[in-house]
């Protein structure tokens, strides 16, 4: 079917979007701006509409580029909807209210300049003009970018209606004529607004405003022939007609066209003739009488013209073309002529064809240099839209359209079937009704209820089945009635209101006029309530839907070259359309549920040949058999007829605009056809060439199966049986299916998404590194209903499609021009490619995925699997999405595996497992399991990721990297399951020792975390102990201690491995990082447990093994994470070198417990210490235990560390020597400190202070703790003399008994003569022997005893000290007093020396 681009095809209707759509019209009222004539306020007339292009609308880089106006009057009302198909239009509906006055049908007249659109409105007694700006004024920037654009309706508020500069009222005289509907207006090339109506007097009148910015007032010019000059060019006129139906030169269609600096008047008058006005001279430059064209017109030339209608159409090459339409009763005749000029402006037209039809009521019709459209509405109210070529046609035949029918009249529904559920479908199945009809048969059936009709598409559906169902309970007066009952009664109100919404769709079906864009060749069918749109058919529909006649009289060059492959195919066609007026409702439903359940297409089609042969009356099967033989080769014609209807093919449209071309061209190509009307009139007219399609393909295989019925050999011609069987059958079944398959994508709405879904579905297209294909984008929420198909247009096959068509233009694009006809065929043809099944790209999958759209995609492929084997694995992987989404997790898992098996095969699949850089790491297929982990895991399914790295674990093989990441993965989620055994499991067999060390690490730090520890240590650990130790002790060093337990975790590894060793070190170094960075209680009970433990450790050991090496200090400064040690300059100081190794035996151990629990005891009496306790040496906890009054304490650590008493003994000194001069608080102090030290005996003879406590526990320990030279007592008095404080007698007494030399040399020390005297005057007694016992002396002086000795030295001092102040009395007889003991002493240490030597000379 090559030659078929020649062909003249018929063209189909496509309603527009606003079908389900409804416009929001803002409402303005245009006040009366005069005395108004109750006569015209009352004149009625017929609505009316019409339509304006704008002068470039055809050109690819214009701002009004598939953009237009249309209106609707209906009588003081006037409806003004500005459209685009590229862009949404915001504020572009209005609708105007006249006050007092009714708009002339054919009222309303648009122009434009270059920087206004100026739109001119009739009324019955007024004229108006409304300045508005034009787009390109709007938008002042080449480039537009966003989707949606201000219409130039936007500030129409902002229009004084009332301006007398733009409105005026219609003289009276010459006034307009009575019941005449006809006018003209258009612009003068100076901006002046002229306005052409018939006279009542007869002839035209012409009223004129001034330009808009020019001050003037309007003035009216009448054109009006004289009484003799109208005799002479029209001859006399029947008296009949002058006096029923008003002067005969009275207009009955007027057209206007502008030259340089006139314009021409046309008027096609009541007495059938044709006058052609000059405006600028005043004058009537030509009368044609059109009854000379008409082969019959003896009657029409007795009655005045009405019905006739007149249209104009220029050509800048062709000149000027007049369209006439004569009526008459029953008939009607187009006459086309060409407006001639001759020297001196006389004008002639030359008749150029004359068409004839037999419609009776001519509606509207529109001429172009080319071709006459015509709207006709018949008796039996059914709108008929034809075109024909004027001058090239067969025998005067018109090309048909195929107008949408009303749905049907009666819904037919099964004893299985819900009837609200049928009608409530039909009712809102996208195409059927507009939102008007069932608004106002809503409005209706509620009986005047107030509603709010300005609802969503949902909303609607809710309300009318409320309404429905309200209806019917009030009509219920029996409680009780049984099921059929109730059925019948909701189907007989579901009828009701069914049948009530028809009504008012016939009612806004009723069409108005016609819009013809010349420059884009684009007709719109305006009508009452909706805008539709004429788009031409293909070959293979148009030779179906033709009628019987029109088939008769086909061209057959334009089907084949071949003249018996043509008539073969027509007489093919004609079979189908037998076969296709024979199926009856059942049948149909047959095919179309075998569809849809999935069932072989090829039995239906059997089943429904038997129930035609069956039920067979009239033989048209036997008039199909008859007819298929006159076909000579009937495999070759179906064939051919397949070959067309599929759009199979095995190269890729290419994704996005080329860059080579510029910025502006790319985003001005990127928003054509971007509408949303756009958008809905593509989808339709695929739905419309897949519903034809279907029905030819059911045709063509019940015929298939007649074929294979009748298996004759003439038919088929020998050896043919076979293939048409095998191949031509399996051809069509894939075909149909395909067919059904996007019919049901352009009937499926589209769900809106929350934002939430949409930023999820983002996040896991991010994952799958998806987000940058063309066909995932968050879908922008439109106003709904929204098929998936006009969401996959929208959003992604929009831009390829026109970046196809226009990636190699024949023409400069500047140079190219937009044709309506062309460029839908184009688009729809290539949406098909784009969705068709059987094609290698699955860009409509991707996009309803992308666009949370899941339920359609599981239907969607549904219904595809069976019989389509292209993208399997790209259908289940985008299943198995869904799957994830409905929370069927293991059939999403089993969907993604499926999918695996087609890596490499599918172009969705191969742009899936691409990297963004490009680098192949491992196989697709792994690749492929590496973006599905990855998005489980995204989800949050562990259990689903561990199964699926376990199946793909044998696809990686020997690849060792591979193998590791997939264990990996599967520890990982092992471990977040809390699967321990399996994660550890998983963790030995990670080939890689980095990953494996990586993964141990996670282990520990997870197991410690949840607490799940005798897991951690009872782990094997094979060929991992080493690791797992130093893990351990790596987190045991870098992490807070109170908060983290992996000191005591490694204990209880190394416990439970027997190793008490390591378990002693372990404790023993927490035990040391405790005191120095825990300055806390429970740090300091738990060092003492530390400690304790390390103790229990070594104790478990032999003896000759019971030794611990220090730890290093690098345990806790050098540990991962600490902060470097800088010097003064701020450097870094270098590590030390040699570090010596230290021993510790148990014996260190218990020393370091026996300190940590003096530490312990010392923070629980004053908790001011702890935060130095901690890290305190032994001698620094001696000191702070003195200072704190725990002087048994002090003592005992003291004694376990070989540290000399001193500190104790004058601490306790002190304390006395403050409490001995310390007030009543010092003494309450006291008694808390006194309390924690044990005192050998408790007085109770007396009340005993503080002070005499302190002073009997210092004596208590000078007589327990005694040392060599007397150490304790020297540092006490020491202590004591030096603070001024009097010795204590019993300390006196204490200290002479021991040293009393030493006593004395300490009295000299401080200047204590006087004590000194009487000390070595005692001293001195008792060496003669008079109180010996008290100094400790044994034997006293005697020749018999041991000898004895005086402190000479301290005496010698003592004598000196007091010489030397001579003038003190007192002091010398001090020293007199001496010096007599010591005469005394001489004498009797003489005398026993003598009688010692005697004794030895004995």
């Amino acid at each position: 079917m090559a030659a078929a681009g020649s062909l003249e095809r018929s063209f189909v209707e496509l309603s527009g979007a606003e079908r389900e759509r409804p416009r929001h019209f803002r409402e303005f009222t245009v006040c009366d701006i005069g005395t108004a004539s109750a006569a015209f306020g009352t004149v009625k007339y017929s609505e009316s509409a019409g339509g304006f292009y704008y002068v470039e609308s055809g050109k690819l880089f214009s701002i009004t580029r598939n953009r237009f106006i249309h209106w609707k009057t209906s009588g003081d009302t006037l409806e003004l909807v500005e459209e685009s198909l590229d862009l949404n239009l915001l504020n572009n509906a209005v609708r105007l209210k006249f006050q007092n006055y009714n708009i002339l049908p054919g009222g309303v007249h648009v122009s434009e300049t270059q920087n206004h659109v100026i739109i001119l409105i009739l009324t019955n007694q007024t004229v108006h003009r409304l300045i508005l700006p034009h787009p390109s004024r709007m938008y002042r920037s080449e480039l537009v970018t966003e989707s949606q654009m201000q219409s130039i309706f936007t500030d129409i508020g902002k229009v004084d209606f009332r301006d007398p500069c733009n409105s005026q009222l219609i003289p009276s005289v010459p006034g307009l004529s009575p019941g005449s509907t006809t006018s003209a207006a258009w612009l003068s090339s100076d901006g002046e607004a002229l306005f052409a109506l018939p006279s009542a007097s007869g002839g035209i009148f012409v009223l004129k405003l001034p330009p808009y910015d020019v001050p003037g007032i309007a003035s009216v010019v009448e054109l009006k022939q004289s009484s003799v000059m109208q005799r002479l060019l029209t001859g006399w006129m029947p008296t009949a007609i002058r006096g029923d139906h008003g002067p005969s030169d009275r207009a009955l269609s007027l057209a206007v066209h502008c030259v340089e600096h006139d314009a021409f008047i046309f008027a096609l008058c009541q007495d059938h003739k044709l006058r052609m006005w000059s405006y600028k001279d005043q004058m009537c430059l030509m009368v044609a009488d059109m009854l000379e064209y008409v082969p019959v017109n003896k009657d029409l030339r007795l009655t005045a013209g009405t019905g006739h209608k007149l249209r104009l159409a220029y050509s800048p090459s062709m000149g000027l073309y007049l369209g006439i339409y004569m009526h008459a009763p029953k008939r009607g005749q187009f006459c086309v002529f060409q407006l001639v000029s001759t020297e001196n402006n006389r004008y002639s037209l030359d008749h150029i064809s004359s068409l004839f039809t037999s419609q009776e009521t001519l509606v509207d019709f529109a001429l172009t240099s080319t071709d006459i459209w015509a709207l006709w509405h018949d008796a039996e109210n059914q709108t008929i839209v034809k075109y024909i070529n004027f001058e090239h046609n067969v025998a005067g035949q018109w090309n048909p359209v195929f107008m949408q029918p009303l749905p049907e009249e009666e819904i037919v529904i099964r004893d299985d079937q819900d009837p609200r559920e049928m009608y409530l479908r039909s009712l809102f199945t996208p195409g059927h009704f507009i939102n008007a009809a069932l608004c106002k048969a809503l409005q209706i059936f509620c009986r005047g209820t107030e509603r709010n009709l300005d609802l969503s598409w949902n909303e609607l559906k809710k309300e009318i089945t409320l309404a429905v169902e309200n209806e019917l309970q009030g009509s219920v007066t029996e409680y009780e009635f049984s099921q059929d009952e109730f059925r019948t009664l909701q189907q007989e109100f579901w009828c009701k209101f069914y049948a009530c919404v028809l009504q008012y769709q016939e009612a806004l079906s009723h069409p108005l006029a016609l819009h013809l864009n010349p420059v884009t060749n684009m007709v719109c069918l305006l009508k009452k309530g909706y805008l539709s749109f004429l788009v031409p058919s293909s070959l293979v529909d148009h030779l179906y839907l033709l009628p019987d006649e029109h088939l008769l009289t086909e061209d057959e060059t334009t089907i084949s070259d071949d003249a018996d492959v043509a008539r073969d195919v027509l007489c093919l066609i004609k079979c189908l359309r037998m076969i296709g007026e024979s199926v009856t409702m059942d049948m149909a439903v047959l095919m179309e549920t075998s569809c849809y359940n999935l069932q072989s297409p090829e039995k239906a089609a059997e089943h429904i040949l038997e129930d035609l042969i069956t039920i067979d009356v009239e033989n048209v099967m036997e008039d199909i058999c008859s007819k298929l033989q006159e076909i000579r080769n009937p495999v070759h014609a179906i064939g051919l007829l397949i070959r067309e209807m599929d759009y199979e093919t095995e190269v890729e449209m290419e994704k996005g605009f080329d860059p080579a071309q510029p910025l502006n061209v790319r985003m001005n190509l990127s928003q054509l056809y971007g509408s949303s009307t756009a958008g809905y009139i593509v989808c339709r007219g695929v739905y419309k060439i897949a519903s034809t399609r279907f029905l030819i393909c059911r045709d063509l295989l019940i015929l298939q199966q007649l074929l294979t019925r009748l298996g004759d050999a003439v038919i088929l011609g020998a050896g043919q049986l076979f293939q048409a069987q095998q191949d031509l059958l399996h051809r069509t079944a894939p075909l149909l299916l395909s067919y059904y398959l996007i019919k049901w994508a352009s009937q499926c709405l589209a769900t809106d998404v929350p934002v939430d879904t949409l930023e999820s579905n983002l996040q896991h297209l991010s994952v799958l590194e998806l987000t940058d294909s063309g066909a995932l984008m968050a879908n922008k929420l439109v106003s709904s209903p929204q098929t998936i198909m006009e969401l996959f247009f929208q959003e992604v096959a929009r831009k390829q499609i026109i970046s196809h068509l226009f990636s190699q233009p024949k023409a400069p694009l500047s140079q190219t021009g937009l044709n309506w006809p062309e460029m839908i065929t184009a688009v729809t043809g290539y949406l098909l490619q784009l969705l068709w099944p059987s094609n290698p790209g699955c860009l409509f999958l991707e996009c309803l995925m992308g666009n949370c759209q899941y339920v359609q995609l599981q239907d969607y492929i549904q219904l595809l699997h069976p019989w389509c084997q292209v993208n399997v694995g790209s259908c289940r992987f985008m299943l198995g999405r869904c799957y994830l989404v409905t929370g069927e997790v293991q059939k999403a898992l089993e969907c993604f595996c499926q999918a695996a098996s087609e890596v490499g095969k599918e172009e969705f699949l191969d742009r899936l497992i691409r990297s963004e850089d490009g680098e192949i790491v491992s196989t697709p297929k792994l690749q492929y399991y590496d973006k599905v982990l990855r998005l489980l895991d995204v989800v949050g399914l562990p259990e689903l990721v561990i199964q699926l790295a376990t199946s793909a674990i044998t696809e990686a093989g020997d690849d060792w990297k591979s193998q590791a990441t997939l264990r990996t993965c599967i520890f990982k989620h092992h471990l977040d399951l809390g699967h321990n055994s399996q994660a550890y499991e998983a963790l030995t067999q990670i080939p890689d020792s980095s990953r494996q060390l990586d993964c141990l690490r996670q282990l520990v730090v997870v197991l410690c975390e949840r607490s799940q520890l005798q897991d951690l240590v009872e782990f094997p650990y094979v060929n991992l102990h080493n690791e797992v130790v130093g893990i351990i002790e790596s987190r045991a060093r870098a992490v807070d201690l109170m908060t983290h337990n992996y000191y005591e975790l490694l204990y209880a590894f190394h416990i439970y491995r027997h190793n008490y060793r390591k378990a002693g070190t372990v404790m023993f170094e927490y035990g040391m990082r405790l005191g120095r960075e825990v300055r806390t209680l429970r740090g300091l009970e738990k060092q003492g447990n530390c400690y304790l433990a390390a103790i229990n450790c070594l104790r478990l050991i032999r003896p000759e093994y019971a030794w611990i090496v220090q730890p290093a200090s690098g345990a806790v400064s050098d540990r991962p994470g600490a902060s470097p040690k800088r010097n003064h300059d701020g450097e870094c100081t270098a590590a030390p070198t040699n570090r010596q190794i230290e021993i510790l035996e148990l014996e260190d151990l218990e020393k370091e417990y026996s300190l940590a629990r003096i530490r312990l005891t010392l923070a629980r009496h004053d908790p001011s210490v702890i935060a130095i306790a901690g890290s305190s040496s032994a001698k620094e906890m001696s000191a702070l235990l003195v200072q704190a009054g725990l002087f048994d304490t002090a003592i005992s650590l003291c004694q376990t560390f070989t540290l000399p008493l001193t500190p104790v003994f004058e601490g306790l000194a002190f304390k006395c020597i403050k409490l001995q001069f310390g007030g009543e608080a010092a003494q309450g102090e006291a008694w808390s400190w006194l309390a924690t030290n044990q005192l050998s005996s408790v007085i109770t003879t007396k009340e005993s202070s503080a002070t005499d406590e302190a002073w009997r526990l210092l004596s208590t320990y000078l007589e327990r703790y005694k040392v060599q030279n007397n150490l304790y007592h020297h540092c006490v008095i020491n202590k004591l003399l030096s603070h001024g404080v009097p010795l204590p007698n019993w300390l006196i007494n204490s200290y002479k008994k021991v040293d009393a030399a030493e006593l004395l040399r300490l009295y000299l020390n401080y200047d204590l003569l006087e004590e000194a005297v009487d000390l070595v005057s005692e001293y001195v007694d008792a060496v003669l022997g008079k109180g010996h016992q008290y100094f400790g002396i044994e034997f006293p002086l005697s020749a018999t005893a041991p000898m004895v000795w005086l402190p000479y030295s301290s005496i010698d001092q003592l004598l000196q000290a007091l010489g030397e102040n001579s003038a003190n009395s007192h002091n010398i007889i001090l020293s007199q007093k001496i010096l007599d003991k010591l005469e005394d002493y001489q004498q009797k240490v003489d005398k026993a020396t003598r009688d010692l030597l005697y004794r030895r000379d004995l």
